[in-house]
């Protein structure tokens, strides 16, 4: 009797196991949500792995879960057409929201994205997504990395950007973004983000009040802005790389005082003047151009200014010495 009691109360544990969802199950919320995004983007064959009858944790394409619930939704390089689906912001717990690779992916930013309270990535990179960048972008508190580089996007920058406390880095480049830096961003609410602007069509002067700022990376690059774009350097910042190559930039290199830490230094095709200082030769630069500038006088010696190619020099009013012709 007691082995019987003992083989029924086996078969009841292992039926109740097996009817129990999976670690990795999704919830019935975040799969209908997943379902109308499919939809939303008419079936793609991208998506063809998200089958209803499956388990949305661990077949389907691009979604990751944890605890059950879907945290991360990554879809790109595929033939992905029409919007990004409303539905995007039914999926409450995302971390990471990565559309990437996509040109006939159009439309703007949804609004309903403000609803992902616990977004830490959003990755829009390379689509065709145009309009003004939406300023309730800055309701994603906890975003640490935009990156809508790569798109048709219009309109100023939106000076609420520096209203998100713990964002890293703004990847906004290679739009067609217009206005000047917003004035807001020498008022940032937490970190100091690295500033990525490059190759838009950006123009007036840098707000002087991002002096106060050290940054770690600034690309400005091929764009329109004007007047002195020295509030970057700093002898006591710990500045990694800075890019201000292609504007119309104007003040006098030889007033500049450089972070030891630059390893990476652009200001090719601007309006810079002044001599080289010498504090220049002491750092340990990977990437140095200053070529089609007014610079004039001799190249300082010893570092590493030689061992790059006479290029980084050339078109300058009156530079000389190695690289370049004696003085």
């Amino acid at each position: 009797m007691k082995l019987l009691f003992v083989h029924h109360l086996s078969i009841f544990l292992l039926t109740l196991f097996i009817s129990l969802p999976s670690s990795s199950s999704c919830t019935p919320n975040d799969k209908n949500a997943l379902l109308q995004i499919k939809k939303s983007l008419n079936n793609p064959p991208l998506l063809s792995s998200w089958n209803p009858r499956t388990d949305c944790c661990t077949s389907w394409t691009g979604v990751e879960c944890s605890d059950h619930l879907v945290t991360s939704l990554t879809i790109s390089s595929g033939e992905i057409s029409g919007q990004i689906p409303v539905q995007i912001g039914d999926l409450l717990d995302l971390r990471t929201l990565d559309f990437s690779y996509l040109t006939h992916l159009t439309g703007n930013i949804p609004r309903s994205i403000t609803k992902l309270k616990n977004l830490d990535l959003l990755r829009l990179k390379q689509t065709n997504l145009s309009g003004s960048i939406p300023d309730y972008i800055s309701e994603l508190k906890t975003l640490t990395f935009l990156d809508l580089s790569f798109n048709q996007f219009t309109g100023p920058i939106p000076g609420s950007l520096s209203q998100m406390p713990k964002l890293q880095a703004i990847q906004i480049n290679d739009n067609k973004l217009t206005g000047s830096i917003p004035n807001s961003f020498g008022s940032f609410v937490g970190n100091v983000p690295n500033l990525y602007l490059f190759n838009n069509k950006l123009s007036g002067r840098v707000p002087e009040s991002l002096s106060k700022y050290d940054f770690n990376a600034v690309d400005l690059s091929g764009n329109g802005f004007m007047g002195d774009g020295s509030m970057f350097f700093g002898r006591n910042k710990t500045t990694i790389r800075v890019d201000l190559s292609r504007n119309l930039f104007q003040f006098d290199l030889s007033k500049v005082k450089f972070a030891r830490s630059i390893v990476s230094l652009d200001l090719s095709q601007n309006r810079i003047f002044g001599k080289f200082p010498r504090e220049l030769s002491k750092l340990r630069l990977e990437h140095f151009n200053v070529s089609y500038n007014h610079l004039c006088g001799k190249i300082p010696s010893g570092g590493l200014l030689q061992t790059f190619e006479p290029s980084a020099f050339s078109h300058n009013l009156c530079l000389c010495g190695t690289p370049l012709k004696a003085c």
